[in-house]
């Protein structure tokens, strides 16, 4: 299975995994903007990376 991975780069975790099969990258986006905008707005680093997992 494919995820996206939410990670805060400051905060050195993952603030959430997405399922790609559900989630694609529009909602993806919006998930940033509308659950992590704290972070976004105290000048934390967010990336989203793919994460497989067996």
């Amino acid at each position: 299975m494919e995820f996206r991975e939410i990670y805060c780069s400051n905060c050195k975790k993952v603030l959430g995994r997405y399922n790609t099969k559900f989630f694609d990258d529009d909602k993806i986006d919006e998930l940033v903007n509308t659950l992590y905008s704290t972070h976004v707005r105290s000048g934390h680093r967010i990336n989203i990376r793919k994460f497989e997992k067996n």
